[in-house]
C-alpha cells in the first residue's frame, strides 16, 4: 500500500448550541477522528428563542473546546447551511442523530441538501450511548427546575445554566 498524504478535510457541525451538551462535545471529538478540522456553526434561527445569547453560546464552546486548537473553529452561520458549507469548501455537513425519530426529517433535510449542493457530503453519526437521551432542551428544562445537570453539560456551561435560573 502506497504512502499516499493525508488531504486536508473540512466538516461543519450546525446547531443551535442552547447550551452545548456533552453530547455535542462527544460528537464534536469523535468528527475530530474522521476529519481534520471542524466548524462548529453556531445557528441564528429567528424562529427560535434561544436561553444564551449568539455571543455567550460561542463564548461557551470556545471555551469548551480551546484544547483543539485550530482544529476547531467556532463560528455563527444564517440562511441556507448547504450554502455556507460549500463556501467553506467543507466535505461534509454532520449531523447527531439521538433517535429514530430524528432520521426522518435528517434524512429528508439530506437529500434537500445534496440536491442544492452536491459537493457535500451529509454525515450521521451517533452520540455514545451515555448521551443519547440528553439534548439541550432537556437540560434547560431540568436546570430551569433546580435539577443537577452538572454531568450532563461542561463545568462553565453548568455555572452559567445555574447563573441563569438562580432562585
Amino acid at each position: 500500500m502506497q504512502n499516499c498524504p493525508k488531504s486536508l478535510s473540512l466538516a461543519v457541525y450546525p446547531g443551535t448550541f442552547d447550551p452545548i451538551t456533552n453530547g455535542h462535545v462527544d460528537l464534536i471529538n469523535r468528527v475530530l477522528d474522521l476529519f481534520d478540522t471542524v466548524i462548529v456553526a453556531v445557528a441564528i434561527n429567528p424562529a427560535k428563542s434561544p436561553l444564551f445569547t449568539l455571543e455567550q453560546r460561542i463564548g461557551m464552546i470556545k471555551e469548551v473546546l480551546q484544547g483543539h486548537g485550530s482544529r476547531v473553529r467556532v463560528e455563527s452561520v444564517s440562511g441556507l447551511l448547504v450554502e455556507y458549507a460549500a463556501q467553506q469548501k467543507a466535505r461534509a455537513v454532520i449531523r447527531g442523530l439521538r433517535a429514530v425519530s430524528d432520521f426522518d426529517y435528517e434524512f429528508q433535510l439530506a437529500l434537500m441538501n445534496r440536491k442544492l449542493e452536491r459537493e457535500v457530503d451529509t454525515v450521521f453519526l451517533m452520540p455514545g450511548l451515555r448521551w443519547i437521551f440528553i439534548s439541550s432542551s432537556i437540560i434547560k428544562d431540568a436546570a430551569r427546575h433546580g435539577g443537577d445537570v452538572s454531568d450532563m453539560v461542561p463545568p462553565c456551561v453548568n455555572e452559567m445554566l445555574k447563573t441563569k435560573f438562580v432562585r
